[in-house]
């Protein structure tokens, strides 16, 4: 993995606090201890965050947010380890908060967290701009890329060497596909979105009797090398690609509009990502990106209601607004003007079902 990615470093060293606010209405009993903003998460968002950094910086005078790209595992981990300077103040995820992150902030002291969505993105399948073009299906990426496939009544480890083996119609092309590692949001979001649905009609017998087992069977990726765990950097993926043009690379869309001059995404059933189809729900691997913010440190750390309120802002998630030239996909506009108007009243979230 790359070493981690920084906007900017907090200098100060102040006194840890003691402990978080648990209701809404009163000043927070505890202080994040520092004198910037501290966000930490997806490596999807992060471009976008530290553009948002950039520009409250620019506009306040304000010392800029910290921002760090650790995945959205790791950013849920390290958000709710705590509170007080050790710990930040946004976790920035490109999949919902799952149950047991929300019960881990919960343990710890988290208790009140807003979640905010801030726009869409796709799941891109890629390869170099001189490499073959793809016209993939779900199922297609389920069978190449699992580690088991179903064999009768049992499964067998998945023998499948290239493409065509897969899909008569596919390029005769060895599977080689670099992608995001277990904690990161782009890795969730691909295994529920291409190879759970891509793996429903195989194991519909297995999903009916043990949901658990399905996902696992249906999540879990090969380890003899057509799967390559290439860290958190998607632009190292986009290199890679450049010099292994008879591979494949899962990033998110950003990425691909950022570097069109050196990939390309494949189709999905036969829909290409793209601006319009992300935004319409029509390209299947398409979800949402989130920050999730300790409503305690609203207040305290200096610049967070700023920040998160920037985040929100017409200027920047807005249609036309300054994130969807760095690839962000904006939300539909009643649907933005209703997260603007929630962080009026900063809600929090209950436990996720799952």
């Amino acid at each position: 993995m790359k070493p981690t990615l920084l906007l900017s470093v907090s200098a100060a060293l102040l006194v840890a606090a003691c402990g978080q606010s648990g209701g809404s209405s009163s000043a927070p009993k505890s202080a994040s201890g520092r004198s910037a903003v501290w966000a930490a998460g997806s490596s999807t968002v992060f471009p976008f965050a530290t553009r948002v950094a950039e520009n409250v910086a620019r506009t306040t005078g304000g010392r800029p947010a910290k921002v760090e790209s650790l995945g959205t595992g790791g950013g849920f981990k390290l958000f709710c380890g705590g509170t007080g300077q050790a710990y930040p103040d946004i976790a920035t995820a490109s999949r919902a908060i799952k149950k047991s992150e929300f019960e881990k902030c919960a343990a710890n002291g988290v208790t009140e967290i807003v979640e905010v969505k801030i726009g869409f993105d796709g799941i891109v399948v890629a390869s170099a701009k001189s490499g073959p073009n793809y016209d993939l299906t779900q199922e297609a990426l389920y069978k190449g890329l699992a580690a088991e496939l179903p064999d009768g009544a049992g499964f067998k480890a998945n023998a499948n060497k290239t493409w065509n083996q897969v899909d008569p119609a596919l390029p005769n092309e060895p599977i080689l596909v670099y992608g995001p590692p277990p904690t990161s949001g782009t890795r969730d979001a691909f295994s529920e979105l291409a190879l759970e649905k891509g793996a429903g009609k195989l194991l519909a017998a297995l999903k009916a009797s043990d949901e658990d087992g399905f996902k696992s069977k249906s999540h879990t990726v090969r380890s003899d090398g057509a799967w390559v765990d290439a860290g958190e950097n998607d632009n190292a993926i986009v290199q890679t690609l450049e010099k292994t043009p008879h591979s494949l690379g899962v990033f998110g869309y950003s990425f691909l509009e950022n570097n069109m001059d050196k990939v390309k995404g494949a189709k999905v059933h036969g829909v290409a990502p793209t601006f319009a189809t992300i935004s319409s729900g029509e390209y299947p691997l398409s979800r949402s990106l989130y920050i999730y913010v300790k409503k305690a440190n609203i207040g305290v750390t200096p610049g967070l209601k700023e920040f998160v309120q920037a985040f929100v802002s017409d200027a920047a998630t807005g249609k036309g607004g300054y994130l969807q030239e760095r690839g962000l996909i904006p939300l539909p506009a009643d649907e933005h003007e209703a997260q603007k108007k929630a962080l009026e009243s900063l809600p929090v979230i209950s436990a996720p079902k799952s």
